[in-house]
């Protein structure tokens, strides 16, 4: 196989992102072990920048080193995932309460136009899923708060680990467009509190699907 070609950006960044489009994907399943040997031969590197990128992706919780073991794809829990989505409701709850309170009409238009895709994306799983972490993402762009911001993105990427299982449980596109379309009668509204707790109900059924 011949070797990829990678950009000019720190070598193992790159190594980084295409592992963990690969984790993500379920090229890499949870709990399998990465081959350490033969994934630098196809990247066409050494193992040195290889493992600078798993020492990424085992911060961001994506992979587990284990001793004289090697990197494993990290299985998450039902309870990581009861964690993590509590985080993320208190995080994000918190995001929308300050957008609701402070965004300009020109920002809710943009959430607005969001959400229109999001209902035009409902039969379009993959769509739905990207339009939707657009959504949350611009809401925290809005609220401003540079360290929530990257608490929610080492969060969210351990939330994908598990995606996949939970995407249509239990009609759970169609519900999350509905808690959505409350989400932004509530940001319209002005109302901070509402917008906060539509927000936190959010999360608290998507963790009933996903474990």
């Amino acid at each position: 196989m011949a070797a990829l070609s990678l950009t000019p950006r720190a070598l193992y960044q790159e190594v980084a992102e295409l592992l963990r489009q690969r984790i993500f994907s379920r090229e890499l399943q949870p709990g399998s072990w990465i081959d350490e040997l033969k994934i630098a031969e196809e990247f066409g590197i050494s193992r040195t920048p290889l493992r600078e990128a798993l020492k990424v992706l085992a911060a961001e919780g994506l992979v587990t080193m284990k001793v004289r073991r090697g990197a494993y794809v990290t299985e998450v829990s039902d309870k990581d995932l009861r964690d993590v989505y509590h985080l993320l409701s208190l995080l994000e709850s918190d995001a929308a309460g300050v957008v609701a309170a402070t965004a300009t009409p020109e920002q809710l238009n943009d959430l607005q136009a969001l959400h229109e895709e999001l209902e035009a994306a409902v039969s379009d799983r993959d769509r739905f899923f990207a339009i939707n972490e657009q959504f949350h993402l611009r809401l925290l762009a809005l609220a401003d708060n540079r360290w929530r911001d990257q608490m929610v993105a080492d969060l969210r990427k351990v939330m994908k680990l598990n995606r996949h299982n939970s995407l249509l449980k239990g009609g759970r596109l169609a519900e999350s467009l509905v808690e959505h379309r409350a989400i932004m009668e509530a940001l319209r509204a002005r109302d901070a509190q509402a917008t906060t707790q539509r927000m936190r109900q959010h999360f608290a059924n998507g963790l009933k699907a996903a474990v």
